[in-house]
């Protein structure tokens, strides 16, 4: 089929059509009012000759005179990709000739600069993408423009967004010229414009009928002729917005935190590591007494706090709760929702019991006795934490009986909850607190660029520990530097795993920090000792330092013995201003040095039971693999326990399912920016917040690690590929641990998420790198080769 009339077209003929005759079809049939019109098919396309008689015959049957000519390839006007403005519009069209031009002139497009980038940039394979070109009957409008049915700044799925001009509106679409713009909120409009109040109330209305049918917020292309009827050109999903919260049933408005940059994570988790995910943190969180709903929004974790933020004293401590961990966005973000007055407590609101907003009695009297008995031995403190940890590496190895998938399901679904140890928990949460409060006790007397010193040079952190043992590897490479420099880090791989790879005390390495990883708290995602390609870029980048001053180990000794002459120098001087805060501050100050830095033992210790979940998982995928209901073995990270469960046990094929979700995955990894919060009718709440005024050429952020450096900018999106030259300042949307052996040549970093006590600005102050976080849209508005000036005293990134 060569020719077909838009009528004949429908959703499920998007491989013949593209998407958006497919697009016009459904209005058609949902009996919109479409112009009239025709479509040449992908098959037209994949013969490679006009099949002009054809075309010319359907072009009689519609009246002849002006057309618009549009593509509409296999891969546009989708929920994933829209491809607004890639591909070839022609209007305006008039005569047989005109129109067989115009069409191949689409057909061309298809393979320009533009089409091929962005096909690129959202992964969609060029082969498999044909063209079908639209030809449909030219409206000459009064009036043409666009409908968002949601609010494509801030997300509201509550309010609609009309632009529109005089004329074929083609202003709208192209940015050349100033346009009307229409926010439709429920309330009678203003007049005003190109478009009278009852022709807005019928454009809402429009659009409320095409979301209902299509059930995702729509991109709707309008036109208004001049005898004032109304024309849709085109509807097509929104693909920029962040996924809704899902509904709950409790009372709303609801305002969800996300929880998953605390971890360095802003990359979706897998739907198997959500699933263990959730239980993992609320295991933790009940731990300390506090229940939260941990959910999934875009792959991405979000607590709902809206339980703390309406109780009446939950929400007094709310906002300093997040300072440690979440960081100044989150709390810019809580105390604009404690300020509206939806959120307020009062008659009628329900309020959550004692132990949803405060910590139990029990657990209160559990952590006095712990952060006592720590700040009172702290070397005693540490041991036992290294003592538990050990523990738990030895007690994480699966039982050698496994044999079936029943049996490994089984061990799977009991380690879920994990173990959190009052030996690991305590001393933790004591080291943040040492590191935390002296800088209240010494306000006036020292400065945040002091008091990050002394928190730099940390020992006991064992992401440094790691780093520096990689390190070492790199400076004792001697005749194979060259070869770990230069070869391509996948075939370095290939090589290590066929065992013809020299020997350079990798396997050592490994053998103690293998289970780590980028997004290593996501069962989901593979492990160093599973793909060591990472770990080879990294040695590669520690290779090309060429300084002896800015060797990893030097500068972190350097920054060790900075902080201990800042600390007797500060105490010196509070002592003497003020005696007792002086005392004070500089008791906890030592004991930050001294158990600060296990941090990180947690969540080490942690990775020990995901990775021999992720083990036995693998072998359950395998046996399903086998058994036709997966069809690869890692398909088992995109089911959850329940969805396995019932594959095991009741031979479920849960193929389609992993097709979908994958499908998701690969969407929800090109984005980019994840909002720090949401309410439940989808408005990313910083997107509504009074921007703060910045500098004079100047980023601000927030300082999270002393110092100020000037270097050339490297916008790293995926560090398993990154290369890094020695004094370039890293950039970068977030970092975690897997992250952090890039500092080792990093002269400075930027990040736009994050929180002073979070991974990647911790281990930045133990390399005594500045670094400045919280920065919006660094990734974007700074270039890589571009020179930049980071001042983590200011908080300011100045660009050249």
């Amino acid at each position: 089929m060569l020719v077909i009339e838009l009528t004949g077209t429908t959703a499920g003929l998007v491989d013949l059509v593209g998407g958006k005759a497919a697009g016009l079809g459904e209005l058609i049939r949902r009996g919109e009012r479409v112009p009239p019109g025709f479509c040449v098919t992908t098959e037209a396309y994949r013969l490679g000759v006009l099949p002009e008689a054809e075309i010319l015959d359907a072009y009689r049957r519609l009246g002849g005179g002006p057309v618009a000519v549009r593509s509409s390839a296999t891969a546009e006007d989708l929920p994933d990709a829209s491809f607004a403005g890639q591909q070839e519009t022609v209007l305006d069209v008039t005569g047989g000739p005109e129109l067989l031009a115009a069409i191949a002139t689409c057909w061309d497009s298809l393979h320009a600069a533009r089409a091929i980038a962005y096909r690129d940039a959202h992964d969609i394979p060029h082969q498999a993408v044909r063209m079908a070109v639209v030809v449909q009957r030219m409206i000459n409008p009064e009036v043409a423009g666009v409908l968002f049915t949601a609010n494509p700044l801030t997300g509201r799925r509550t309010e609609m967004m009309v632009d529109a001009a005089p004329g074929l509106g083609t202003t709208v679409v192209d940015g050349a010229d100033a346009v009307d713009h229409y926010l439709l909120d429920g309330s009678t409009p203003e007049p005003g414009g190109c478009l009278t109040p009852e022709r807005l109330a019928e454009l809402r209305a429009v659009g409320e009928r095409l979301q209902d049918h299509f059930g995702t917020p729509q991109d709707v292309e309008w036109a208004i002729d001049r005898q004032g009827t109304t024309w849709l050109l085109q509807s097509r999903p929104i693909t920029t917005l962040f996924p809704l919260p899902p509904e709950t049933g409790k009372p709303t408005p609801r305002v969800y935190l996300e929880f998953g940059h605390v971890q360095g994570m802003l990359r979706p988790v897998t739907p198997m590591g959500m699933s263990t995910l959730r239980s993992t943190i609320a295991a933790m969180l009940a731990s300390l007494g506090v229940r939260a709903d941990i959910v999934d929004i875009g792959g991405r974790l979000y607590g709902d706090l809206t339980d703390l933020a309406r109780h009446r004293y939950a929400r007094k401590r709310l906002v300093k709760m997040l300072a440690v961990d979440f960081g100044p966005r989150a709390q810019a973000v809580m105390q604009h929702v404690l300020a509206d007055p939806r959120f307020a407590p009062g008659p009628g609101r329900r309020q959550p019991g004692a132990g949803a907003a405060v910590p139990s009695l029990r657990t209160a009297g559990r952590a006095v006795a712990g952060i006592i008995r720590t700040l009172a031995r702290p070397d005693a403190a540490r041991q036992r934490l290294f003592d538990a940890v050990e523990r738990l590496r030895l007690a994480s190895a699966a039982p050698a009986d496994l044999r079936t998938a029943a049996d490994r399901l089984r061990f799977v679904q009991a380690q879920e909850t994990g173990d959190r140890s009052d030996d690991i928990v305590w001393p933790i949460v004591t080291g943040m607190l040492a590191a935390a409060l002296p800088a209240q006790l010494l306000k006036g007397l020292a400065t945040t660029d002091e008091i990050h010193t002394v928190l730099a040079g940390m020992p006991h952190n064992v992401t440094i520990e790691m780093d520096l043992a990689l390190w070492r590897i790199a400076d004792q490479a001697g005749e194979h530097r060259r070869l770990l420099r230069d070869t391509p880090p996948d075939e370095l791989a290939a090589r290590y795993a066929r065992g013809t790879l020299p020997e350079i005390g990798l396997a050592e390495f490994l053998d103690s920090y293998g289970h780590r990883g980028v997004a290593e708290v996501d069962v989901g995602v593979p492990r160093w000792d599973e793909d060591p390609t990472p770990v080879f870029a990294m040695l590669a980048n520690c290779l090309r330092v060429t300084d002896p001053e800015q060797a990893p180990d030097r500068r972190f000794a350097r920054a060790a013995e900075r902080a201990e002459t800042t600390l007797h120098e500060l105490v010196v001087r509070a002592r003497r201003h003020r005696p007792v805060r002086g005392r004070v501050a500089g008791f906890l100050l030592r004991r930050a040095r001294s158990l600060a830095g296990l941090r990180e033992a947690g969540k080490f210790a942690g990775l020990y039971r995901l990775r021999e979940m992720r083990r036995q998982l693998l072998c359950v995928g395998a046996d399903l693999t086998a058994a036709g209901l997966l069809d690869q073995p890692d398909d088992v990270m995109f089911l959850d326990i329940g969805e396995v469960s019932a594959a095991v046990h009741e031979n479920v094929d849960q193929r389609d399912t992993v097709t979908a979700r994958r499908a998701v995955y690969r969407r929800e990894l090109r984005r980019r920016s994840v909002p720090v919060a949401l309410l439940s009718d989808g408005t990313d709440i910083e997107t509504v917040l009074p921007a703060p005024p910045a500098p004079d050429g100047a980023l601000r952020g927030v300082a999270a690690a002393a110092g100020r450096a000037t270097g050339r900018a490297r916008v790293v999106h995926d560090p398993a590929t990154a290369h890094l030259e020695p004094g370039e300042i890293l950039v970068a949307a977030t970092t975690d641990p897997g992250w952090t052996p890039l500092f080792l040549t990093a002269a400075g970093l930027v990040t736009e998420t994050g929180a002073i006590m979070a991974h990647g600005p911790t281990v930045a102050r133990e390399y005594g790198i500045p670094a400045v976080i919280c920065v919006p849209d660094a990734t974007t508005r700074i270039s890589t080769g571009q020179l930049i000036t980071v001042d983590a005293v200011a908080g300011t990134v100045t660009l050249d």
